[in-house]
């Protein structure tokens, strides 16, 4: 979770800099939080693709296919949890 603070820290301060000025405060927050979601709703859609590729695998891997798409979707699950008990 801190990971993707960082980064979309980074990435409103590189937003900033290319508007050549400064965000006041609550400008900072709202475009950190923006990004933010970004990148968990890339992050979770990239997942989501893994998901759907684990599950379109030949006959006889489809049992450890199931349990790989479980354990992605396990992960995706604690991670919103996780984020909101951040907000």
């Amino acid at each position: 979770m801190e990971r993707l603070q960082e980064i979309a820290k980074e990435a409103t301060g590189e937003i900033s800099a290319l508007l050549d000025g400064k965000f006041t405060p609550e400008q900072s927050t709202e475009v950190g939080r923006i990004v933010e979601q970004a990148v968990i709703k890339g992050m979770l859609e990239g997942q989501h693709r893994a998901v759907d590729a684990a599950l379109h695998c030949p006959e006889s891997e489809r049992d450890m296919a199931h349990k790989i798409a479980t354990a992605i979707r396990r992960e995706n699950d604690a991670l919103i949890a996780n984020l909101s008990s951040m907000r």
